[in-house]
């Protein structure tokens, strides 16, 4: 069996033909037995005045180290929640496989991860990138800079992941995308954005200015390492190709990747695997860099 997938790392395509039996032949092949431990926390959100949950998952070597940890911060989806990860997919296994910490935080059903100029209670871009990663660095070891966090998400939040690192890139300093809903002005009136930022018709600026899209420059200026994937099958593949040639051109550099797949979680608990190997390769190489002084 193979699988085909067309990768763009800056502005070089390669094509591969990949034997599934080779690519997860020790690091995907034989699942193992986590030992990492699963922590569900209240964060109080100051910003919304509520406590807001989210999922924290632990490397077992966490514990008896001194060592701080980088973290990934993994969104979920439209009408989804912070529990998705855990339930729908084997996520849990990739802590203890990398020595990182995997954080799940909510993004209400439809937030967009927006802070929203019309509903006081969807505050979630200052939620995300402040309330929770702040209580993640105060609660856990990390490593408190941007070379230590990484933010990814499927469909909405994949859209929430690049919109949060370009806007708060002193944060994250790398950023992944399944499936992600990268320009939702095609939506206008689905997935309730409308709720969160006026009608299209009325603040035509706001979609404009929000969409993942139509912000490239911005994501340029914000110099982040990129992976974006979505299924040759998705409903959303035709904007992340388009996304994808928007960044060639700008000569952003980027991962991308089109595997066989729909917009469904056999996908994202396969693309989940990919993502963190990436992020994985990004953590060692700016903190070698870090640390060898260049």
């Amino acid at each position: 069996m193979t699988r085909v997938s067309t990768i763009y790392h800056g502005f070089k395509e390669s094509v591969f033909l990949i034997s599934l039996t080779t690519l997860f032949l020790g690091t995907f092949c034989v699942k193992s037995v986590s030992a990492a431990k699963i922590e569900e926390k209240q964060i109080y959100s100051a910003v919304m005045n509520r406590d807001i949950p989210a999922i924290f998952i632990i490397p077992d070597s966490y514990y008896g180290s001194t060592k701080p940890f980088p973290v990934v911060y993994l969104l979920h989806g439209f009408d989804g929640s912070y529990r998705n990860w855990i339930d729908l997919t084997s996520v849990e296994d990739l802590p203890d496989l990398y020595d990182i910490i995997i954080v799940c935080p909510d993004g209400d059903k439809d937030s967009w991860y927006f802070d929203s100029p019309i509903d006081p209670n969807s505050q979630y871009e200052t939620h995300i990138a402040d309330e929770v990663v702040n209580f993640t660095d105060k609660t856990y070891r990390t490593i408190n800079s941007r070379n230590g966090r990484a933010i990814a998400g499927l469909s909405m939040g994949g859209h929430g992941a690049l919109f949060l690192a370009w806007r708060h890139n002193d944060v994250f300093g790398a950023v992944g995308s399944m499936s992600g809903g990268v320009d939702f002005r095609g939506s206008k009136n689905k997935y309730n954005i409308s709720r969160k930022i006026g009608s299209f018709e009325e603040h035509p600026e706001r979609w404009d200015s929000l969409t993942v899209i139509n912000n490239v420059a911005n994501i340029k200026k914000a110099k982040l390492s990129i992976v974006i994937d979505c299924g040759v099958s998705d409903p959303f593949i035709g904007m992340n190709r388009t996304f994808h040639d928007s960044l060639l051109k700008a000569e952003v550099p980027h991962d991308y990747i089109e595997r066989p797949g729909t917009h469904g979680w056999k996908y994202w608990n396969n693309a989940v695997k990919y993502q963190m190997l990436f992020f994985n390769s990004f953590f060692k190489l700016v903190n070698s860099t870090q640390n060898s002084g260049n």
